[in-house]
């Protein structure tokens, strides 16, 4: 498999002068988080809200600039692209957002606002763009002859339709999907889930899957991250993250996953005690050492963060390090 995506250290803090927090403090908002995303493959990106998932897409679109750490498409250094060449970037990196009612103008109807990059990029497909337009409505399932209605016309799954064919308008190698079907009825979510899975099938585009839905990052993306107060706590195969979890933190957030039994032995229920650290002033060394439920077990001089490799990942875990 080609890798098409390498992530290395990727940091965002953000600073803050005024309101609750003394002056110069910076809020730790992703914190050297390292992933890669081969060609035609999906990432999913998953955690508690306020992790740092949706920076972390925005970093990768450049709609925020990192702090520090790398990000290269096929090798090449994105951090520091500008004017045309990251406009060339944007021609194959593409983003569809958490909420298809704001990511849509109301005053746009549905037609000019997927015919938005190809006029901003300057691109005049063969037959025209109107012609073009249309034929990426038919492909996300939306009638072409709605090109003239407006967004308030559609319901929340066909907004994101549109949100899909307006991302897929330049044929770009790699899409950013921030929480993409949270705003949908499960039955929406299965279908627009089962459209991405048809795209990639047909053109070969690869995702980074931002969610906070286990049950829907399990059944679309082929490998997982999991996230923690800004940075990442396991990543690996989906199946081997899922089955036979390593971090402290992914089994707890995994036993929460509601089951469809009634009947079913929720003993296993790992319910993780204390609050949630300040991003402000996160615990040094391993970030999740305040409520980790093996704490206990942890000596505080050797606390610090520890990346090991397992078997297709790594684990982020002093206890594993040092053998649980």
């Amino acid at each position: 498999m080609t890798q098409l995506l390498e992530v290395t250290d990727l940091t965002k803090h953000f600073p803050v002068r005024s309101g609750a927090f003394r002056s110069g403090v910076g809020v730790k908002a992703v914190d050297r988080v390292s992933f890669s995303v081969d060609a035609g493959q999906t990432l999913g990106l998953v955690g508690e809200s306020g992790c740092g998932k949706s920076t972390t897409g925005r970093m990768l679109m450049r709609l925020l600039q990192p702090t520090s750490g790398s990000i290269r498409l096929d090798g090449r250094e994105i951090s520091e692209l500008r004017r045309s060449d990251l406009q060339e970037y944007r021609r194959q990196v593409q983003m569809v957002f958490q909420n298809p009612s704001s990511s849509l103008n109301p005053r746009q109807s549905v037609g000019s606002a997927i015919a938005a990059p190809l006029l901003a990029q300057r691109i005049t497909p063969r037959g025209g763009v109107k012609a073009a337009v249309r034929d990426l409505m038919d492909r996300v399932g939306l009638r072409p002859d709605h090109y003239n209605r407006f967004p308030h016309e559609f319901s929340g799954g066909q907004k994101q339709r549109v949100g899909i064919a307006r991302a897929l308008a330049l044929n770009p190698r790699l899409i950013i999907c921030d929480e993409p079907v949270s705003a949908l009825d499960v039955s929406v979510q299965a279908q627009v889930i089962n459209l991405l899975e048809d795209i990639q099938r047909d053109t070969g585009v690869a995702y980074v899957f931002i969610a906070h839905d286990l049950s829907v990052v399990k059944h679309f993306a082929h490998r997982v991250a999991v996230m923690y107060l800004g940075r990442i706590m396991e990543h690996g195969e989906t199946r081997e993250v899922f089955d036979t979890p390593r971090h402290p933190y992914t089994q707890a957030l995994l036993s929460a996953v509601p089951k469809a039994d009634p009947a079913a032995d929720r003993s296993g229920r790992i319910r993780l005690t204390g609050d949630l650290p300040s991003p402000t002033d996160p615990p040094s060394g391993c970030v999740f050492r305040s409520r980790c439920q093996l704490r206990p077990r942890l000596d505080p001089e050797r606390a610090a963060l520890c990346a090991d490799s397992v078997p297709g990942g790594t684990i982020a875990c002093h206890h594993h390090t040092t053998g649980m």
